[in-house]
């Protein structure tokens, strides 16, 4: 990359796609899907017809891939053949404005509550460790999390097995690849970061082996889509989900370099003073930017999440920290978000009553810049 000559603005590509600006919709949770079968909501083509573009990139909201990966309510999943009907009609819709859709596959691990899970059975993870805060019940209610189960080695083996499913699945549904959410404390960062993964075995201990599940479901997705249709995404340093690492730099540093050595598509960072949009409060003992700290470690495309405005999104382009730059709330309340980015035009206020749940309001009802100017 030229620093010099490269814009947020100008065109770039994520494996075979060729995009034509570099403003990102990152994977938004907004828990609007079927409480009983995890189907995306009817709104959802619309929603995401909306804040597609000519050659932009729009990533799927986080999606479960089985019931027991499921932490939330009103949450969608890729797993079942009613799911990845409803997914298709939102691919056509996003597709038939000329936008790259991704969708980012998910497991939240012990982020859960028993009754999301199968049979009422606890949520699992690597280690037997229950997060401190509270989790979504089924019924909405906010309860303590529970202990999870730890995981045995022949179950890990059926989760990888659930991954590469999910990404058969996706491609049915007409996505052009897809993400893998391996940050914000859900179960590939529980394997990652030593203050949830206790293990004595092939997955726990040496960095290596903390990231084993995360590289064989990489592997595994790959086989379905091929690596360069297949991105991941990570929170170095992040505290979201209740969790750390006594050493994360270290441990990052060899993440990602592994992700290099595989040719995936695209790295995803969440800048962990921005909480990923969950918390408002900053986490002022993480470096400044996580994007500039391992940019020499990921020799492929390179998106940065978390916190930033139009000026700081364009300086990071420019500088080349990132190659593109994701926007959260900005997107959520901005449908035209890179028009509007670009003519450095006013932005819709975010409304945060409505971002988890419901039905149209404050999901479909955002205007576009061209009406607000009418």
């Amino acid at each position: 990359m030229n620093p010099s000559s490269t814009s947020l603005f100008d065109p770039w590509r994520i494996g075979p796609h060729a995009l034509s600006h570099r403003v990102v919709m990152p994977p938004l949770t907004r828990m609007r899907a079927g409480l009983a079968d995890g189907v995306p909501s009817p709104f959802a083509p619309t929603y995401y017809a909306q804040r597609a573009s000519e050659g932009g990139f729009l990533i799927g909201e986080a999606t479960q891939i089985s019931k027991q990966g499921q932490g939330y309510p009103g949450t969608p999943g890729i797993y079942s053949s009613a799911q990845v009907d409803a997914w298709r009609k939102v691919t056509r819709a996003a597709k038939a404005k000329g936008a790259v859709i991704f969708l980012q596959l998910w497991h939240v691990g012990r982020i859960s509550h028993s009754s999301h899970q199968p049979d009422g059975k606890p949520p699992v993870a690597p280690s037997a460790m229950r997060p401190q805060g509270k989790a979504f019940d089924a019924a909405w209610n906010r309860v303590p999390y529970e202990t999870p189960r730890a995981l045995a080695i022949k179950e890990i083996a059926a989760i990888v097995a659930d991954y590469r499913s999910a990404a058969a699945n996706a491609h049915d549904a007409g996505f052009d690849g897809v993400e893998l959410h391996g940050a914000n404390g859900y179960l590939l960062d529980q394997f990652l970061e030593d203050s949830t993964n206790l293990r004595q075995d092939r997955y726990g201990g040496a960095i290596e082996n903390r990231t084993r599940l995360l590289l064989e479901a990489i592997d595994a997705v790959s086989e379905v889509w091929g690596a360069d249709r297949v991105g991941v995404r990570l929170s170095p340093f992040g505290t979201v989900g209740d969790i750390a690492d006594s050493d994360p730099q270290r441990l990052f540093e060899q993440v990602i370099k592994a992700l290099a050595q595989r040719g995936i598509a695209y790295l995803h960072l969440i800048e962990p003073r921005a909480n990923a949009g969950i918390r408002d409060d900053l986490n002022l003992a993480a470096p400044p930017s996580v994007a500039a700290l391992f940019r020499h470690a990921f020799n492929g495309p390179l998106i940065a999440s978390g916190g930033f405005d139009r000026i700081s999104a364009l300086a990071a382009v420019e500088s080349g920290i990132a190659d593109a730059v994701a926007f959260g709330r900005a997107f959520i309340a901005n449908p035209d978000l890179p028009q509007r980015l670009a003519m450095n035009a006013p932005l819709n206020t975010y409304d945060q009553r409505t971002v988890y749940g419901g039905a149209a309001r404050g999901y479909t009802d955002y205007s576009a810049w061209k009406q607000n100017a009418a």
